[in-house]
């Protein structure tokens, strides 16, 4: 797929001395969803920012669909939808008038036929004359991504948009979602909610201080930094791993009271042999079980050990 969104050679710092952007390069390919994640404060919002041409990059460039945000900025920006985390929309105004004057901002022609169709599929069908001020929060965060959705954009931007609203809405958001994808939107998104980027993205990028440290398609990235634990409870408590044992496999664990062994190993790697090598090496060793089970790393696993020093086994290793 081609390029939709380009980012060159990007920094920006304000005039506090935050350097909030250094030397950020990003591809966004077109018709996917890509999801952008990082803590509080690492440079999320500057970039799409930058990107709608909100924000100006000291140095560096970007386009979208091949039109410099700058130099081509109506053009640009006419292309791209973006809902913000606030709130921010005339409290007085109806749903109707709201969602048709933002698709006028951009130029488009009156359409009732359109506006119609983004609100029945954000659930605002039956809402449409009613006063924003009457809206629960939920229901203004729908108006938000009917705004943004009026003037048919190709890009749109998502940032923290299901940000304390409740399940129904999030399963409502991520339905239209993906319905937009298929249609042909771009997508970007920041959510704090992990388990929506691992469900919905194609690939993910992580931003942490400014910096883009890693942008990965998500299945690869599962598989090259994902981790599978095993957790075996044993029939009598061992006071310390056997050395042989412990050399066979260096990520294997002894719980303090020594009545369960943890073991870890890349998800992606087969010349391990996994469960079936360390269950062979136990039997030999003469260790009996009484349970075992597995799990595998979630996105949100891999994250907090992409902004921390590493993943941590769960216990001290101990070794005669």
């Amino acid at each position: 797929m081609s390029a939709v969104i380009s980012v060159v050679g990007v920094s920006k710092t304000y005039a506090s001395g935050l350097k909030a952007l250094d030397a950020i390069d990003l591809e966004v390919r077109e018709g996917e969803i890509f999801a952008l994640l990082g803590p509080n404060g690492a440079g999320k919002t500057t970039l799409i920012g930058l990107i709608c041409g909100i924000v100006r990059p000291e140095r560096g460039s970007v386009t979208v669909a091949g039109l410099d945000i700058v130099r081509d900025y109506r053009k640009a920006r006419a292309l791209i939808g973006l809902v913000p985390q606030e709130l921010t929309t005339d409290a007085f105004e109806t749903v109707w008038a709201t969602v048709s004057f933002s698709r006028g901002l951009y130029g488009k022609p009156p359409d009732p036929a359109i506006v119609e169709r983004v609100l029945k599929a954000l659930t605002l069908w039956d809402k449409r004359d009613s006063k924003i001020i009457t809206l629960s929060g939920g229901m203004k965060r729908r108006v938000m991504i009917a705004k943004a959705l009026a003037h048919e954009p190709r890009v749109l931007f998502l940032d923290e948009p299901t940000a304390g609203v409740d399940v129904t809405l999030r399963q409502d958001m991520w339905a239209l979602v993906r319905k937009l994808r298929e249609s042909g939107v771009t997508i970007v998104l920041t959510t704090h909610y992990l388990d929506e980027a691992e469900d919905l993205a194609d690939r993910v990028g992580v931003i942490s201080r400014g910096r883009l440290i890693l942008v990965e398609d998500k299945v690869t990235l599962m598989k090259k930094l994902g981790k599978k634990q095993v957790r075996v409870q044993l029939a009598e408590p061992l006071a310390a791993l056997p050395g042989a044992l412990a050399a066979r496999h260096p990520h294997l664990a002894l719980s303090p009271d020594g009545s369960e062994l943890r073991d870890f190993y890349d998800a992606g790697d087969a010349q391990s042999g996994g469960v079936a090598a360390l269950l062979d090496d136990l039997r030999a060793a003469g260790i009996r079980l009484k349970d075992l089970d597995t799990t595998e790393s979630r996105l949100e696993d891999i994250f907090v050990s992409l902004l921390a020093d590493g993943p941590a086994t769960a216990y001290p290793r101990s070794t005669p």
